[in-house]
């Protein structure tokens, strides 16, 4: 029989081998945890545009109110945001309009991001003035230069918009200068110029909010600059399918209408105090039988 000196070291050691353990055990615990607690987050990246911020925190809310994942969303300009998806350092971007206006970033990353496919169909884009103006197509804006000051009023700087429209101002001859801004400071442009009915030319696209504000058109564009009618895509980094299938399924079903994506604009604008996502809560709520058509079926 073992002595009992013996028997303490033997007791001690075996006590010592199951301390380890757990300790080891509970460190894989926490790893795991914290590798489900990420393929459990979405990261959403989006740029500065009404339908971008509506379609964005709507899915966002659906994402962790409807399905049970958390959500990450950062905000930059289009650059920013193909790139970040390219590295794989964010997931999804809601806006990829195309054929036209988003190619060159779709052909500069070839390879390194995929498309779900398309959430809203008919979007346009073009110069954009009010209905009281007496002017209908780009050709006849040099006419007009004086009472435009020569600006036309753009947004942020890497957007294709900006990218057709330095093309129009070639294409048309026209003596313009292309103002850089944003889109929340286009609007507020275009909205001073309606209250005091003033002239004003703008670079617009549809669907956006605007134009159920306001009495606006498209100028004709028989160059064909600005294309013709485009869609808008659901852009991912390459692999998130695979590694989210789920949330890839929804967003393929993810599809809305101009009536739907205008009635969530204009909410959004209309609550202006309150955090878009309340806004976009609020809306699914009101929504429930169209959203829950998007979310996949649990098996």
């Amino acid at each position: 029989m073992m002595n009992k000196k013996l028997k303490k070291l033997v007791v001690s050691a075996f006590s010592i081998i199951l301390i380890i353990g757990a300790l080891s055990g509970c460190g894989n615990t926490t790893g795991d945890a914290n590798d489900k607690e990420s393929k459990r987050t979405v990261k959403l990246v989006y740029v500065n545009w009404a339908e971008g911020i509506a379609m964005t925190n709507l899915v966002s809310a659906i994402l962790q109110d409807k399905m049970g994942y958390k959500v990450d969303m950062k905000q930059g300009d289009v650059g920013m945001v193909f790139t970040s998806l390219s590295s794989g350092d964010m997931d999804v971007f809601l806006d990829g309009w195309l054929p036209v206006t988003h190619k060159d970033y779709m052909d500069k990353y070839k390879g390194k991001l995929d498309n779900l496919g398309v959430n809203f169909e008919n979007a346009k884009i073009g110069l954009v003035v009010p209905s009281y103006m007496n002017i209908n197509s780009i050709e006849e804006l040099n006419g007009i230069k004086d009472e435009l000051g020569g600006k036309i009023v753009g947004i942020d700087a890497g957007a294709g918009i900006m990218k057709a429209t330095n093309k129009a101002i070639k294409e048309y001859n026209l003596n313009y200068e292309l103002l850089e801004g944003s889109g929340a400071t286009m609007t507020a442009m275009l909205k001073k110029a309606e209250d005091k009915k003033e002239p004003i030319v703008v670079t617009g696209w549809k669907p956006h909010w605007k134009f159920a504000t306001w009495d606006l058109k498209f100028l004709d564009d028989p160059k064909g600059v600005f294309g013709e009618t485009e869609n808008i895509y659901t852009i991912t980094r390459t692999g998130f399918e695979k590694d989210m299938p789920e949330v890839a399924q929804f967003l393929k079903n993810f599809k809305m209408n101009d009536q739907q994506l205008g009635s969530l604009m204009g909410d959004i604008k209309d609550n202006a105090s309150k955090d878009p996502i309340d806004v976009a809560r609020e809306w699914m709520k009101n929504n429930e039988e169209l959203v829950n058509s998007w979310v996949p079926k649990s098996e």
